[in-house]
């Protein structure tokens, strides 16, 4: 179905390797992109990027968007999570803290007893009740906390709020009342108080939104951040996490859906029918970008090191004279895989670059282990790195599994998934669900923001976002669908024997590779 007006709808992304923009037309079709290629680096044992880098990647990656002047509505989404603590000023306190820091399990583990909720490691209020426990001087002056992306928004609009699946990252979110759940707030007060910081939690964050509100408009010095690539006046969808707008994207936002994203990090969102039995430290409760209750499992670890045997793999074909483009490379990689055997031969790779919270481990080493007795082959090998790249996702996952959470479809989508019928066949036969990718699966975020913009000026009167999306994006969507194939499942098992086994050696090399 189209839209009312011809025009575009642009969704940006500050994801943890690209700054990506992509616009969609009318029929909700992605047909300009852009895009700036960043990496965070380590200052002081935290990992972060500066935010003059995150403008410079924005301006760029809109550079190369065409037909900029007919945008009709945008949204701004980022990498979920982390902490980004202003003065009364919006002046940063200190460096960004992204997502893969893995810094604040004394606060995470204190505040999931206060609260009898997962909080996990990443949360903004983990990393501001750690920042607490620390005795940092920035704490007295914090009168904002956000995210990356409701950042970018404020400076953009001047409007303090994020959508409330991006906020459900903050703070836990009450989904009947869709804002910041009252009784853990006045918990949280009290903790603040006891140590004597006289600051109200909820007047540190920013307000909480759905899909569909109006957040504001690009103001006269949001434009000229953006280096006047946009005309003033654009309305702005409630700014969203990679989460929500890959549930977007991926059609799922109703009840036993689910989908998986895969970059560099990896995570899966099953909305729920109903709550799950108990806490899990493995498994987080957030929405989605209208409110609705969603467990997810998220992974630091997924493809950075993959990406970085890709390379190597690369320069020894340079040694003989052969030079392959990035997709080519990787395709023909992803294919080679398919040769391997269903439990990579006795190969196991482990695959932390960073720490990883499902597994309780605070830094990582990528490792690669194999008995005398394997079969390492190159295909066993590159099929041994697509498992690692989701078996810790299947751990969280097997939980779900075990609470009888029902799951019609998991939609995976993001660059792991560009080559078909390889990582969707394994993420079948890992997660036991049918698996479906669209052909937009590698646009990812970006395309799904884009969604959530469009939403915001096309939505008919009490339309929901599902029924937006179902019935009028996703309607005549081809996907391909790959069911779970119960001799790779099996073999998928017998490797995560190993994998468990692996992780005693990975804490092993944590303490002894520095």
């Amino acid at each position: 179905m189209q839209s009312k007006e011809n025009g575009l709808f642009l969704g940006l992304e500050l994801g943890s390797t690209r700054i990506k923009a992509v616009a969609i037309d009318a029929g909700f079709q992605p047909v300009e992109s852009g895009s700036f290629t960043w990496a965070s680096s380590q200052e002081n044992g935290v990992w972060t990027y500066p935010l003059e880098e995150a403008w410079r990647g924005v301006r760029a990656a809109l550079g190369e968007v065409g037909r900029r002047q007919e945008i009709r509505a945008m949204g701004v989404s980022a990498m979920m999570h982390g902490y980004l603590a202003f003065d009364e000023d919006w002046n940063l306190l200190v460096p960004f803290r992204t997502w893969q820091n893995t810094i604040t399990g004394p606060a995470a583990e204190q505040l999931t007893g206060e609260f009898g909720f997962n909080i996990p490691q990443r949360w903004s209020v983990a990393h501001f009740w750690q920042a607490v426990l620390n005795g940092e001087e920035h704490v007295g002056r914090v009168a904002h906390l956000t995210t990356l992306a409701g950042y970018i928004h404020f400076m953009c609009t001047g409007v303090n709020a994020v959508g409330v699946g991006e906020a459900s990252g903050m703070f836990p979110i009450d989904s009947a009342a869709g804002d910041y759940d009252a009784a853990m707030l006045a918990k949280m007060d009290a903790l603040l108080a006891g140590k004597g910081i006289g600051k109200r939690m909820r007047d540190l964050l920013p307000t909480a939104l759905p899909a569909g509100a109006e957040a504001g408009r690009l103001t006269p010095e949001g434009a000229a951040r953006l280096g006047h690539l946009l005309p003033e006046g654009i309305p702005f969808a409630p700014p969203e996490g990679d989460a929500g707008t890959g549930m977007t994207a991926t059609n799922a936002v109703a009840p036993r859906t689910g989908n998986v994203s895969a970059g560099t990090s990896i995570f899966a969102m099953v909305v729920l029918e109903k709550p799950l039995s108990r806490v899990y430290p493995e498994i987080d409760m957030v929405t989605t970008p209208s409110g609705a209750p969603v467990a997810m499992v998220h992974c630091n670890n997924c493809t950075n090191d993959l990406n970085a045997w890709t390379g190597v793999l690369r320069e020894a074909a340079a040694l003989f004279g052969a030079e392959v483009s990035t997709d080519e490379l990787y395709t023909r990689l992803y294919r080679k895989s398919l040769e391997g055997e269903a439990d990579c031969g006795g190969v196991a790779v482990v695959n932390y670059m960073a720490g990883e919270g499902v597994t309780h481990m605070d830094e990582g080493r990528p490792m690669v282990l194999r008995a005398p007795a394997a079969n390492f082959t190159l295909a066993n090998f590159l099929r041994a790195q697509l498992y690692s790249s989701m078996a810790t996702l299947k751990m969280g996952m097997d939980l779900l599994a075990g609470e009888k959470v029902a799951i019609s479809t998991l939609t995976g989508h993001g660059g792991l998934f560009k080559t078909p019928g390889v990582a969707q066949n394994y993420l079948a036969a890992a997660c036991g669900a049918p698996v479906s990718c669209m052909e937009t699966a590698g646009e990812g975020g970006p395309y799904g923001m884009a969604l959530l913009a469009a939403f915001l000026l096309e939505r008919a009167p009490g339309e929901s976002l599902e029924a937006f999306l179902s019935g009028r994006v996703f309607a005549g969507a081809r996907a391909a669908i790959a069911a779970p194939d119960p001799a790779l499942s099996e073999g998928f098992e017998r490797y995560m024997e190993r994998f468990r086994g692996a992780l005693q050696a990975e804490e092993a090399a944590v303490r002894a590779v520095r």
